[in-house]
This record gives structure tokens, sequence and C-alpha cells, in this order.
């Protein structure tokens, strides 16, 4: 066995420490992931190979993709950005089994298909891995639905689906396994349903202005089925979309192609000059009425005691499609543009010296104030060229990069850069901290 190098061993384990004390300064010597040149030869998305070379995610097959530290970091604040919003909205938040009954389903005529992925138990019997919860769900509610005085309710979930995928393209925007925020409302009535269905509309598009997409997200008319004559979609205008949505640039709504076919005016102002554009759909809002809850058996007594059958929607966002979508949306030629709001950092805070104590002090300086506030740091402590550590933070992508360097120093000042804009001021060493609150 070859001998153990006691410095770098001692280096780890105060970093290591340090990380404990400033839970929100991650080192980079000590990030689990790395950077990369070139993504994957076979990845042909430009989120996924963005997101692989900056060291957010690792692709294991076509269509399947694990979250590294970074990407988790981005999932998550989108996560809470939507778990928010639906509370607000009266969500009530549970996590239902992956694996379904196929009785179930049978009774709602969607057990066949080939969107399943399924098993077997080893006594034989058949079960699915879900790619949707409204069978389940509308089940389990008739432990809990009994009255109208147990009605309208909110139950959602941010839950991992799977898909049988014929297509695995689209990187992280088209899956085989994916998370979903799925949140299904009952009610006791199509008014009681509307009224919330409406709610959730401006719910949605809070979301989209909050993770950075709402300037390129479209509310869009979308067919709707037996119950109303609309369902809508959330589409974001991208050239990485599958979709085809006409705009109306009037009101900011579009029709998608199905509904184009009976009408060709805007629904919204009757605009008929609908431009064509390219557009992934990050969000669906439904209106289900009884398709689930009349086959399940789902009703409630009403104040007269008569037996009512229970009226639903669906409305659903994929988190991993939405951090996708931003990549394509908002990425350029260096690489990723975090908005502000999702970013897995705040701060960039880039060390660049040879081995100048001074320069070291003040970083680990700076970091310690901005943890204490409750900011961010990505701190960029590695014996690395100055020029590969600025490739690797206009790749990675966090909003605001402060490097602090021996030139800077005797000047008593810093070089800040913003990410989106590329707009770099110099900064005195009295007014750095207040800068980036400001910004962060």
């Amino acid at each position: 066995m070859g001998r153990v190098n006691n410095n770098n061993y001692i280096n780890f384990y105060f970093m290591t420490i340090i990380n404990q004390i400033n839970p929100n300064v991650t080192r980079q010597s000590v990030l689990l992931s790395k950077t990369r040149k070139e993504g994957p030869k076979d990845e042909i998305s430009k989120n996924a190979n963005l997101l692989i070379r900056a060291g957010f995610i690792n692709k294991e097959m076509a269509g399947v993709y694990s979250f590294l530290p970074l990407g988790l970091r981005v999932l998550n604040k989108i996560n809470n950005i939507i778990r928010e919003e639906m509370n607000t909205a009266g969500g009530q938040e549970l996590f239902l089994t992956v694996l379904q009954d196929k009785a179930t389903w049978e009774k709602t005529d969607r057990w066949n298909g080939d969107v399943w992925f399924k098993t077997k138990l080893n006594n034989g019997t058949e079960l699915g891995m879900g790619f949707t919860h409204e069978e389940a769900l509308t089940n389990l509610m008739k432990n809990h639905i009994r009255s109208y005085k147990d009605l309208p309710v909110y139950p959602y979930q941010i839950q991992t689906k799977f898909r049988n995928e014929a297509r695995a393209k689209s990187g992280i925007m088209r899956g085989r396994e994916f998370l979903m925020k799925d949140l299904y409302s009952f009610s006791a009535d199509q008014k009681e349903h509307e009224k919330f269905y409406g709610k959730m509309k401006q719910s949605y598009k809070n979301v989209f202005d909050r993770v950075g997409l709402g300037e390129s997200t479209y509310f869009t008319f979308a067919s709707g089925g037996s119950f109303s004559k609309y369902s809508h979609e959330f589409q974001t205008l991208t050239e990485a979309g599958e979709d085809t949505i006409y705009c109306c640039d009037k009101c900011k709504v579009a029709v998608n192609e199905e509904v184009l076919k009976d009408q060709s005016i805007c629904p919204d102002c009757d605009n008929k000059k609908l431009v064509a554009k390219k557009s992934v759909e990050v969000g669906n809002i439904f209106t289900l009425g009884t398709r689930f809850s009349e086959p399940l058996g789902l009703s409630y007594l009403d104040e007269k005691g008569e037996k009512k059958t229970v009226f639903m929607g669906s409305y659903g966002i994929g988190p991993g499609r939405v951090l996708g979508t931003i990549v394509e949306v908002l990425s350029d030629d260096k690489g990723i543009v975090w908005p502000v709001s999702v970013a897995p950092f705040k701060v960039h805070l880039i060390e660049i010296s040879s081995d100048n104590k001074k320069v070291k002090e003040v970083s680990e300086s700076i970091c310690d104030k901005l943890a204490k506030l409750g900011i961010e740091v990505l701190y960029d402590d590695r014996d690395a060229r100055a020029g590969d550590k600025f490739n690797d933070s206009d790749l990675i992508g966090i909003p605001l990069r402060v490097v602090v360097s021996e030139k800077g120093l005797e000047k008593g000042t810093f070089e800040v850069k913003e990410r989106k804009t590329g707009k770099v001021t110099v900064i005195e060493e009295k007014d750095l901290i207040d800068f980036v609150k400001k910004y962060a």
C-alpha cells in the first residue's frame, strides 16, 4: 500500500469542517462533479449536453438521467417554487406509490397500452410503474371523501413517473424516468371546480414567472375533450421543442394545432394573425369531470343526503422538464445562464493566486460574511489556471462572479461579473457585500 499523504488528508478534513460550519458555502475543490469539455457523443440535445458538461447531471442511458449535487440544488429550488404556489392555492402535499395495482387501472380501461413499464412479483402478480396517478389517488380518496363537507380538496405530489417513450432524444425534457408535480382537484360540482381551475391558471403563470420562463411561456388553448371546450397547456417557445403553437402577440395566448383546425383565431381577442412557433409543453391543466371518479366509485352525500359523483381536475408540471427548458431558452455560447431564483448558488467566488495567503484569507472572509447572510456561494479554491476557472464559471452559469486576485487586493478592489449581461464592475472592498446583497 502506498504512503498516505497526510497534508492532503489534513487539507481535505479542514475543508470539510469549513463546509459544515458554513453550509451555504461549497468548495469547488471538493465538489463531487467535475466539468467536461465535451458531452457524450450520443447526446444530441443542447440541454443535456450543457448540463452534463457542467456537472449537473449524468446520463445513465437514453432518457434516463441522474442528478448530481449541482443539478439537485437547481431541481430542489424549482420544486420549492412549485410547492409554494401549490400550497398558496390550497394544495396539500402527499406522496403516492410508484407500484400500481392492475385491478384499479382496469376499471378505467387504462391498464393496457405501450406507455407502461410493468413488472411482476415472485408469485406472478402483475404490477405497473406509475406514469400518472389519477386512478391511484381517486381510489385512495374514497377513504377520505364521504360528505360535501369534505370538499373541495386539492392533494398533490412531486414524484417520479415512468413512461415507455418511443423517443427519448430531447435530453431531460422527455425522459423515460422523470419527476412530475401532479395535483388533482376534487370538487362537489363543475361550478366549484371552475373556480379552482381559474386559480390554478394564475398559480402556473406565477411558477413560470418565478423560474425565469414567464416572457417566453404562452397560455395555450388545447382541446378540452368531453367536459369543456378547452383544456390548457403552458408552452415555452424554443427551437428544441417538439410542438408547434400558433401565438397571438396581442394577448400572449396561443392555440395548439388541434384547436387551430376548428378555430383559426385567438380565443381571447379574435385576432386572426396567429404566428406559428416551435415550443415545448412545460405544464398543463385539465378538466376531468367524472372520467375517473365514476368508474372508481368516488362519491359523496350532498346537503340533502343525496349521493353525487365527485367532479375532478388534473394539473401537471414536470420540474425536470422545466429545468431543461431553462437551459435551452436562456443559455448562450459560453454555457448555462441560471436565473437567480433557481441558480445552484447565487455567487461564484473565484480565488486567483499563487498560494498568496492574503488572497486566501480575504476569499475565506468574504465567503463567511456572505454565508452568514444566507447567500449561497460556490468557492473556487482549486489549484487551476485563471482561464480554466473563468471558462468553468461561464459554463456552470451562476448569476454573479466575484474574483479575488493579488492585483485587485493591491488596489483594494474586486472584479464582479454578471453572468446574464456580461457586465463587469470593479467594486471597492467596503462596498462588495452590499453590492452582492442587492443582487442576490
